[in-house]
């Protein structure tokens, strides 16, 4: 018996999982396999619980409906308040479509599945029937670009991952005296190497994926107040249109910690877009002055004003660090992800250790929104972290869920200590960075008149 196989691609898998969060996907019913007919409809999904369909046209659409209600023809309304159209096609990003309030989501009769706004399998027919501002509103032309004949229609049972794991996959102590230690070694950190003061560490990622606000985060925590001095906002362009390098100080007033978070340009897919891949080895190699003005229509020049010719150690970064919103994991596309890897290739020639945080936890998984402690024990946020690994090539071990502060007024101590670990990450790899340099270059100036905080 041959095995019924799912016409959706990779990047369409990708897109419809992010409707959803943790969930699998187990194909009940094949179209073209089992018939255009209502009948073979509910011989296969009737009482599955969750479910979603997924219909195809030849304009190159895909899209749908998702009810948490079982069908079983009993000829009622059926009122589900999760129930949602959507649509996800190839050049956009997926849309989803709630229902009206009050009204019911779909009947539930022995025809084709009947959502008002979509009907399918029409009169036993490999077509839809469309009516937006029945039940659903929609733009007809977004959501199946007027083609209502299908060239195939397939239904999911959406299956749940569970919650929380059994065991957090790493061990975090929520305590004030974890929150107390991870400060002090961080403000007591000194480089391996005399003539180094601060280690050096480049932000990097999508437009919106937090860059700038986990520096305000990690100045908020150590000031003791919330605090803005980055750009930070959501938009489809870049806040950040400058190489930016920022300082951070123990309260108002205090010391400086050794540390220097640099802020760039955000990253887009086209290559003539956003932060330029050139300017990335630049500012590694330290030839980027603060607050050099971006172009993306050209690298820095060395001829360039804000060209750095007389680097030493203190210019150059220790340590690369990726930022990515975890929310928008499994839309990444295929040409984000070869940019990342062309920044990857570029940065392992340069020798520089590379992390990468997973911030907006929250916001990509509810247990975790109600108990940042949840967040090693999150199904979704370790799957969202595996993809990740999987897909840009980074071991797990370097890849660090962290919190942004952006709509509180108060600090947090779990969000403190998220963010503190991230940084003392920081640390600890812009050590390999310094351990890594020619030994005989930097022996003259290599520190023995210090030891290093050891937790």
């Amino acid at each position: 018996m041959s095995v019924v196989r799912s016409n959706l691609s990779k990047e369409q898998q990708k897109k419809l999982h992010s409707l959803f969060g943790h969930a699998t996907l187990h194909l009940l019913y094949k179209a073209s396999v089992h018939g255009f007919t209502a009948a073979a409809f509910h011989c296969r999904c009737d009482v599955q619980g969750p479910t979603i369909i997924v219909a195809y046209n030849n304009a190159g659409f895909v899209f749908g409906a998702y009810t948490s209600k079982n069908y079983s023809q009993s000829g009622q309304a059926i009122h589900d308040q999760e129930a949602f159209l959507y649509s996800i096609t190839a050049e956009n990003k997926p849309l989803r479509v709630a229902g009206i309030t009050g009204q019911a989501a779909f009947t539930d009769a022995a025809t084709g599945p009947n959502y008002g706004a979509l009907v399918f399998l029409h009169e036993d027919r490999p077509q839809i029937q469309s009516n937006p501002g029945q039940a659903f509103n929609f733009n007809a032309a977004a959501m199946h670009g007027g083609n209502l004949a299908l060239t195939e229609l397939e239904v999911y049972r959406v299956e749940g991952l569970g919650d929380l794991l059994a065991k957090p996959w790493r061990i975090i102590q929520w305590t004030a005296e974890r929150k107390k230690e991870l400060m002090n070694v961080i403000q007591s950190y000194k480089p391996d190497i005399n003539t180094v003061h601060q280690a050096r560490v480049l932000l990097v990622g999508p437009v919106g994926a937090g860059k700038s606000s986990f520096f305000n985060s990690i100045n908020s925590a150590f000031r003791g107040n919330m605090t803005s001095q980055a750009i930070a906002g959501a938009g489809r362009k870049s806040l950040t249109t400058q190489f930016r390098t920022y300082t951070i100080k123990a309260g108002k007033g205090g010391g400086t910690l050794p540390l220097i978070l640099c802020d760039t340009m955000g990253l887009e897919e086209d290559a003539d877009a956003g932060l330029d891949i050139d300017d990335i080895v630049n500012i590694c190699k330290g030839h980027v002055k603060d607050r050099y003005q971006f172009s993306p229509s050209a690298p820095l020049q060395e001829t360039s004003p804000g060209y750095n010719k007389d680097v030493t150690l203190n210019d150059k970064i220790n340590c690369v660090v990726y930022v990515v919103d975890t929310c928008k994991v499994s839309l990444l596309t295929p040409k984000m992800l070869d940019k990342f890897a062309a920044i990857r290739k570029k940065t392992n020639l340069l020798g520089i250790p590379q992390l990468l945080l997973m911030t907006k936890v929250d916001e990509a998984c509810p247990i975790v929104a109600e108990d940042l402690t949840n967040v090693y024990r999150s199904v979704y946020i370790q799957k969202m972290a595996r993809e990740l690994s999987e897909g840009l090539g980074i071991p797990l071990s370097c890849i660090i869920p962290v919190k942004n502060y952006s709509d509180e007024l108060d600090l947090n101590q779990d969000t403190d200590i998220l963010l503190f670990t991230a940084v003392e990450q920081m640390l600890n790899y812009s050590d390999s960075f310094f351990e890594n340099q020619d030994t005989e270059e930097v022996e003259l100036y290599r520190s023995n008149t210090h030891i290093r905080p050891v937790l």
